[in-house]
């Protein structure tokens, strides 16, 4: 009966601890714009860590965006590992839908499905995350918030049956000169 207390305290601090509301930021700004932000070059620094907070991943992301002619955000991304592995490349394809976006790409299992909240965006989905010599269906929750029109942070939260198993944080900074982003985190 123990066990299964302490299991039940686990779980519910688990998921407490990755719980993101996103009505507190409808009112924040500035707004995220995807297809702005990520229509041209954009680079990312990111780790990863496994539930005990240690880091298993330490990587950076070359993102080229376009807008194709029917309205699809292309996310073509190049993964190099300062520490660990992974995957090496991944290509989005997203489109808007309403009140919200959905995409995928060939290493996702799922649709990925997400929705602007003010200044954050939650983009979900499930993927076949390889570790080891096993193969594990795992489900992201992602958020993104936007700094500045230039700059955006991500939190992501790597869950096996609704337990956070990892977490992601990577910082995204457009290059483009038409944004007026200038590679400062804070561009004037």
């Amino acid at each position: 009966m123990r066990a299964v207390v302490i299991v039940v305290v686990m779980m519910v601090l688990s998921a407490c601890r990755s719980s993101v509301h996103s009505d507190a930021y409808e009112a924040m700004s500035p707004n995220i714009d995807v297809y702005t932000f990520f229509n041209g070059q954009v680079n990312a620094w990111g780790i990863v860590q496994n539930r005990s907070g240690q880091l298993v991943q330490r990587f950076k992301v070359e993102i080229k965006g376009a807008i194709q002619q029917n309205n699809e955000l292309v996310l073509d991304e190049t993964f190099t590992y300062g520490y660990g592995d992974g995957v090496k490349h991944r290509v989005w394809r997203i489109t808007s839908q309403g009140d919200g976006f959905r995409g995928n790409a060939g290493d996702i299992a799922t649709e990925a499905t997400g929705h602007v909240y003010g200044n954050a965006l939650r983009w979900q989905y499930e993927m076949d995350l390889p570790v080891d010599d096993t193969t594990y269906r795992v489900s992201f929750d992602d958020w993104m918030w936007a700094f500045d029109k230039c700059t955006l942070m991500n939190r992501s939260y790597i869950k096996k049956f609704g337990l956070v198993v990892a977490e992601v944080t990577i910082f995204m900074q457009s290059s483009e000169a038409a944004l007026g982003c200038t590679g400062g985190l804070y561009p004037q």
